[in-house]
């Protein structure tokens, strides 16, 4: 079954950049929305990015549009989100999740985390000075 893991969280500076990726194992992506989501203390996780599974369609959050970059390598079975402008409240544990879409679905994709039923460990970003 389809396993992700994320990876490239660090501690970065405001106004930095830096790159997440989501590696998949288990399963090719192909047939799969990729999703990323991140959670900071005392706030309810957030959908901020998603790609769908024919790459042709992405959505971002209003906090990340501009800033943000999903992206796919189908080669690798692997998710990017580059990330630049970083701002203190970009600081969070950020999640990729994935969900199987079919037929016409497949040139869509959203950023309810109710809708994704493959989920990463997380990896931790924080922007400070």
């Amino acid at each position: 079954q389809l396993q992700l893991v994320e990876s490239g969280g660090d501690l970065v500076q405001p106004g930095g950049s830096l790159r997440l990726s989501c590696a998949a194992s288990g399963a090719t992506l192909d047939y799969y929305a990729i999703a990323w989501f991140r959670q900071a203390p005392g706030k309810e996780r957030e959908g901020i990015s998603c790609i769908s599974p024919s790459g042709s369609s992405t959505n971002y959050a209003d906090s990340v549009k501009g800033r943000f970059t999903i992206s796919r390598d189908t080669a690798k079975d692997t998710i990017y989100l580059q990330m630049n402008s970083l701002k203190p409240e970009d600081t969070a544990i950020y999640y990729c999740a994935a969900v199987p879409r079919v037929g016409t679905l497949r040139f869509s994709c959203n950023i309810l985390p109710v809708r994704y039923n493959y989920w990463g460990q997380g990896t931790q970003v924080t922007v400070s000075s």
